[in-house]
């Protein structure tokens, strides 16, 4: 069966109280220019149509840093495209595992990136959560 790089509806993280108790209990890494958040849940409702995915991940960028929100779109956009194709090695690890994944990427960069750079970043940060998941 081929591959499905998709980043759907299910697969984003729009729960304002999942998205506090992430940043409120969950734990955290950083590989620059990114700051990634994550938290291992209990999955609710496994035979629910609407239940969330197994990774639910949401993007953010400083409007400090960058002023016009055309840039911080672009930024978020290059983002959800790398993790879009990038993911599949931390979702075939989560599938076992009784538990969701919410993750928060914050970019923490001071200028523009290239995708390049993004998507080689986002491989090393889907492979250091996969290392922590397995242990």
């Amino acid at each position: 069966m081929a591959k499905q790089f998709t980043y759907g509806r299910q697969e984003r993280l729009k729960s304002r109280k999942l998205i506090e108790q992430l940043f409120r209990e969950g734990r955290s890494l950083a590989v620059a220019p990114f700051r990634v958040y994550y938290l291992l849940n209990k999955k609710e409702g496994v035979n629910d149509k609407a239940a969330p995915a197994i990774v639910q991940c949401g993007f953010g960028v400083s409007s400090r840093q960058f002023k016009k929100a055309v840039d911080r779109n672009r930024v978020k956009r290059v983002a959800r495209e790398a993790w879009r194709t990038q993911k599949q090695a931390l979702v075939d690890a989560m599938a076992a595992r009784p538990e969701q994944l919410a993750l928060f990427f914050i970019y923490t960069g001071k200028e523009l990136p290239d995708f390049a750079l993004v998507k080689e970043k986002t491989a090393v940060i889907v492979n250091k959560l996969t290392a922590i998941i397995n242990k």
